[in-house]
């Protein structure tokens, strides 16, 4: 059994592998990279009532991985590169062999992965980060699940500037619902509630519009939508609505948040 571990700058993930299945996932935080890597593991094979000497390799890979230097409670250990691991993740979990990965984390990574080649076509740094950073600053909050429930109740006409505000018909492909500019309106009357709604939008309205153009120059008609940002409910609803408006499609499969750590277990599987 081949484990994987991605050690984020905010969340661990690690993966069990065998014979090329996934067996377990898990997820932890913690402050430091070793402690990270060695939670993260140590959960992995309690919750999966696993025996440690089944363990044949550590793969690691995430931002923390350059802290890491030596073996894992003794086990041999290796590292991958990010955007490899990411791509082989992609690849596995889009059963495909010619795929655009967008991977949502506290930034954004596009790449695109064929069984000849790994690339990293860009990003930005647009992503979870941000929604944490101007929701603290906008609507002091900083966790997920409450940006979330707020967004959720919110009201984008009240933040953004839309088509029908300054137009009385569409414009071009866009309908008069489409947005005009993010935070291009922002009424007084504006509560938490809108405030939240217009930080996702506006976070994966970026990523869902760039991840489109970098599909169009690759000429392929879907993006796989990897990491935490995947989970998004919200933003999984604004990036459908991106895929009506540009006929690119997104696909969100199963443990796509576990993505990275996929790609490193199999890297040596």
């Amino acid at each position: 059994m081949i484990i994987g571990i991605d050690i984020g700058s905010t969340t661990t993930k690690a993966v069990a592998v065998q014979n090329g299945k996934i067996i377990k996932t898990v997820k932890t935080k913690a402050f430091d990279a070793v402690t990270s890597a060695t939670g993260a593991l140590g959960k992995l094979i309690i919750e999966s009532n696993l025996n440690i000497s089944s363990v044949k390799k550590i793969i690691i890979t995430g931002a923390g991985a350059v802290n890491i230097n030596n073996e894992i409670f003794g086990i041999e250990t290796h590292k991958i590169d990010e955007i490899t691991a990411i791509g082989l993740g992609g690849m596995f979990l889009s059963k495909k062999e010619n795929v655009i990965i967008s991977n949502i984390g506290t930034g954004t990574s596009i790449i695109e992965a064929t069984k000849e080649k790994i690339t990293h076509l860009g990003g930005t740094g647009i992503g979870g980060g941000t929604i944490i950073g101007l929701s603290k600053e906008l609507i002091h909050s900083t966790t997920f699940e409450n940006i979330l429930r707020l967004a959720d109740l919110g009201d984008l006409s009240k933040v953004d500037l839309l088509i029908e505000d300054i137009s009385d018909s569409g414009i071009s492909f866009l309908n008069n619902k489409s947005t005009a500019s993010n935070f291009g309106k922002m009424l007084e009357t504006a509560n938490k509630e809108d405030i939240a709604l217009g930080i996702i939008n506006l976070v994966y309205q970026v990523i869902g519009v760039i991840s489109v153009f970098a599909a169009r120059s690759r000429n392929n008609d879907s993006v796989l939508i990897t990491g935490n940002g995947s989970k998004n409910i919200i933003g999984r609803k604004i990036l459908e609505e991106i895929s009506q408006l540009y006929n690119i499609g997104f696909e969100f499969p199963p443990d796509a948040e576990f993505a990275t750590a996929i790609g490193a277990a199999l890297s040596e599987s």
